[in-house]
């Protein structure tokens, strides 16, 4: 089979050279993109659970919640005003990618994260000030833009400065960085909270400049890839970057394959085009249907609306938000985790012990919720019951946090090759951005219909995508993306989609003929 001695069992070849502090502190500082990310997505859902926003905001929703343990729990918090306040964001960020997609191949990775940075900027400076639901939600707009352009610029960024044999652990700072973002929005709502003035949600709100003003300021400071100053036709810059963040003399074999795969890529004219051929569709497949399955996975449940749940369980005020702090704490270790682990186990075995994590903690809090409230959504839960329920939301958000959270961002960064890059990052930030926004959107409604059953429905996705990954994602580890191609070759089922004269241009460069020949 075509590219057999190529790539090695040990994943693929390891090029000279060390993680050096220059690459190290240019993948920490791109990788603060997480933050604007993380810190949203961990403040929408203590905000929408205070009291003083919801009065002046969604004052309907407040007097459904103000109701006595004798209504429907379920149900208190469904609003489709208050889901556009926490979707609208990510609409925006599926239309954004599209357009960052062209500013990060036209201009740089880095450009792409310094619009990004400063249009979320703005955004919660608009949020802060919010007089009125229109007010919020074109903030909410402007922060999903900056959300597009750094999801779609920075895991990109961190694959091509890493050395392939660390390329995971670096680019897993992306989603490291996310998860800090969670936390730091969970504690600032729980301290915020306590303001007794009542404008403690302003605070909250406002504080999204912080992460904001770090990926604005940093990325100006970043160097760019070596791949990208290739596409833009700066070879002599890409040969110094290269020597530079490698920390030796010899890259000529690392340098003659990017040349090579730049040389193919500029050969492209149309790479929303290209990326429909049929020696694409395993890359295709893969951008589209991990950032969906990832949605899937009701990660999204938790993380945006964990202190509304908790409520929902009964917890009250600080409880609620106590619980979601607790939640994003096991969240950022159980990242720290994956970071070092991600490059010795491989994707694939994080991803299905992960998955098999979350389907039985799934099944194991759907069922104690369902005992306790049962269909009709009337009771309460005592405190011990409580305790146990946290716990196996914490145990799946620990799986979730090593498995489909780190890995559902690198796995699509790593995979495409740079004549397509641009395009699939863009699917996969756009995918990402729809079913975030459709579950967010539909999440509380759901949760007033289906109850209980919402877990089960959601651990069923969690088996189905288990499967998915068993059967068609190979393992990823140590391999140069520019050898990527060689690796659905060797696949059982992908490799009929690709012909020999597809991984001809690899071979030649990786045998050191330079430049390759088009077949």
């Amino acid at each position: 089979m075509a590219g057999g001695a190529i790539v090695s069992t040990g994943g693929g070849k390891d090029y000279p050279g060390k993680l050096t502090l220059f690459v190290f502190f240019t993948c920490v500082v791109a990788a603060t993109g997480g933050l604007i990310f993380g810190y949203d997505i961990g403040i929408s859902g203590g905000v929408t659970s205070m009291d003083p926003f919801l009065q002046k905001f969604f004052p309907e929703v407040y007097r459904k919640k103000q109701a006595s343990d004798s209504s429907n729990q379920y149900c208190k918090y469904d609003n489709q005003l208050l889901q556009t306040f926490t979707s609208s964001l990510y609409l925006a960020a599926l239309v954004a990618s599209f357009f960052a997609a062209t500013v990060t191949r036209v201009f740089g990775r880095k450009w792409s994260m310094f619009g990004g940075g400063l249009t979320f900027l703005v955004g919660a400076a608009l949020n802060g000030a919010a007089q009125n639901v229109a007010m919020l939600i074109i903030g909410r707009i402007l922060l999903g833009i900056g959300v597009g352009f750094a999801n779609q610029s920075v895991p990109v960024y961190l694959s091509e400065m890493a050395p392939a044999r660390l390329r995971g652990m670096l680019n897993i700072g992306f989603q490291l960085m996310i998860t800090i973002g969670i936390l730091a929005a969970e504690l600032i709502n729980y301290g915020t909270n306590k303001i007794k003035a009542g404008y403690g949600w302003r605070v909250s709100l406002a504080l999204a400049a912080v992460p904001a003003g770090i990926i604005t300021l940093g990325s100006l400071f970043l160097p760019d890839t070596p791949n990208s100053l290739l596409e833009r036709g700066h070879p002599e810059e890409a040969r110094r970057m290269l020597r530079r963040i490698r920390g030796t003399e010899e890259i000529g074999e690392e340098y003659a394959d990017l040349v090579a795969a730049s040389e193919e890529a500029r050969q492209v004219r149309h790479p929303w085009r290209n990326i429909l051929k049929r020696r694409y569709r395993a890359q295709l497949t893969m951008a589209v249907m991990i950032p969906f399955f990832q949605q899937l996975t009701g990660i999204n449940v938790i993380m945006f609306y964990a202190p509304v749940l908790f409520q929902t369980l009964g917890f009250k005020g600080d409880a609620s938000l106590m619980s979601s702090v607790i939640t994003g704490l096991v969240n950022v270790f159980a990242t720290v985790v994956s970071i070092f682990t991600v490059d010795r186990l491989g994707r694939r075995a994080l991803f299905l012990q992960g998955g098999t994590q979350m389907v039985v903690c799934q099944v194991v809090v759907g069922t104690l919720i369902a005992v306790r409230y049962g269909t009709s959504g009337i009771g309460s839960i005592p405190k011990g019951y409580a305790a146990a329920v946290v716990l196996f939301i914490c145990v799946y958000v620990a799986g979730f946090a090593w498995s489909w959270g780190p890995l559902g961002w690198l796995v699509p960064s790593e995979i495409f090759p740079l004549e397509i890059r641009p395009a699939g990052q863009s699917i996969n930030v756009s995918v990402n951005m729809l079913f975030t926004f459709v579950i967010a959107q539909a999440f509380l409604t759901m949760l007033c219909h289906m109850k209980f059953g919402l877990f089960y429905f959601f651990a069923g996705w969690v088996v189905i995508m288990t499967v998915f990954i068993a059967l068609f994602l190979p393992e990823t580890k140590n391999v140069p993306i520019e050898e990527m191609v060689l690796v659905w070759k060797r696949h059982w089922f992908w490799s009929k989609f690709i012909a020999d004269d597809d991984v001809h241009a690899v071979q030649m460069a990786s045998n050191g003929s330079g430049a390759p020949s088009k077949a």
